[in-house]
């Protein structure tokens, strides 16, 4: 099964295996996982902050991000089509207590000139603005990467507002493959970063919350009281210390495949994409004019050993990763064709 439905859908190599296998641990809630540890001090390195924090998921760090820099009541400025306002669940409500102020994009990417007019001080009628999120690469914008001025503009005209900005860098890494820019430079000036280990580097389980210490230890509170405490978690950790380290360099091969897939697309009839703004791993396109819905498209290439999701009533997404090679992309685009030209051969007949 070639399967391009997500960069969640890795499985552990086989040194990952290992790492978990040999690991050694303690109890994490106690402090006591010297693996854990070691990722924690790890990822802090990497990101240039102050220290880290493991969590199971990447919802759960951006919702913690979000619950520290925030009271009830406030609003949170993000892009319209973000993953902390769309797909995770109303945590900002129901945890946070706060609503979010979408702004609309072209490409996912918020500049300051748009989120200070949506900037909100303390008054009788509006609640006041708590927290910019901007997520970096962006996910439904199809792996759109922040240019490191923006990002920059962003964080000096927030904090000049005295407002912080957390950032949603589930696939910060790839961000980073893409311009040759490290990790550190893209995140040093937002006040906190989550980035995925689960996503393009591979590892099985697990995300990283970073930024101040104070911060991140009302943050290891929060995680708790979300039922993320866990315990002896280096087994899980030992994975995630070798997919920092071994993982980014597999990212560029990635972008190379997404490209691939994006231009072998274009060439179907009745599919939509410009595969010049294909910046990273995630390819996005229309299929309107097939005349298939994404759903039909997604059941017929499964059929044929091919897994791709529909995200919308007319666009679907594919998701290159290390699981997936070039001819497995190739063959991807091969099955896709047949399956669009066996719809207007259909269609002709009729």
């Amino acid at each position: 099964m070639i399967d391009l439905r997500s960069d969640t859908v890795t499985k552990p190599t086989p040194a990952m295996r290992r790492a978990m296998r040999e690991a050694e641990v303690g109890d994490d809630v106690y402090g006591e996982d010297p693996t854990v540890n070691r990722l924690e001090e790890r990822a802090a390195e990497i990101t240039g902050k102050e220290a880290a924090l493991f969590v199971p998921t990447g919802t759960m760090g951006n919702n913690i991000g979000a619950k520290v820099h925030t009271e009830h009541g406030q609003e949170v400025i993000c892009d319209c089509r973000s993953h902390l306002l769309n797909y995770e669940l109303s945590m900002l409500a129901w945890f946070s207590g706060c609503v979010a102020r979408p702004i609309v994009t072209a490409d996912g990417i918020l500049r300051w000139e748009q989120i200070h007019k949506e900037v909100r001080a303390v008054n009788p009628h509006s609640a006041p603005t708590g927290l910019i999120e901007i997520e970096n690469t962006h996910n439904m914008a199809g792996g759109t990467v922040y240019p490191l001025e923006v990002i920059e503009e962003i964080c000096d005209g927030a904090h000049e507002s005295g407002i912080r900005v957390h950032m949603d860098g589930a696939r910060v890494f790839n961000a980073a493959a893409a311009t040759g820019t490290s990790v550190r430079e893209i995140v040093a000036r937002v006040d906190t970063v989550m980035f995925c280990l689960s996503k393009g580097l591979g590892a099985p389980v697990g995300s990283m919350l970073a930024g101040p210490k104070e911060v991140i230890a009302r943050g290891r509170l929060y995680r708790k009281r979300l039922g993320g405490g866990m315990r002896q978690a280096g087994v899980l950790a030992a994975a995630g210390l070798l997919a920092l380290e071994e993982s980014p360099r597999q990212l560029p091969e990635d972008h190379r495949n997404a490209k691939l897939l994006a231009e072998g697309l274009a060439r179907i009839p009745g599919i939509g994409i410009d595969p010049a703004k294909v910046q990273t791993n995630i390819v996005i396109f229309e299929v309107t004019g097939t005349g298939l819905a994404p759903a039909d498209i997604s059941a017929r290439l499964r059929e044929k050993g091919v897994r791709i999701n529909g995200i919308s009533g007319t666009h679907m997404r594919a998701v290159t990763h290390r699981d997936v090679d070039r001819a497995g992309c190739e063959q991807a685009i091969e099955t896709l064709a047949e399956v669009v030209h066996s719809r207007s051969l259909v269609s002709a007949g009729g």
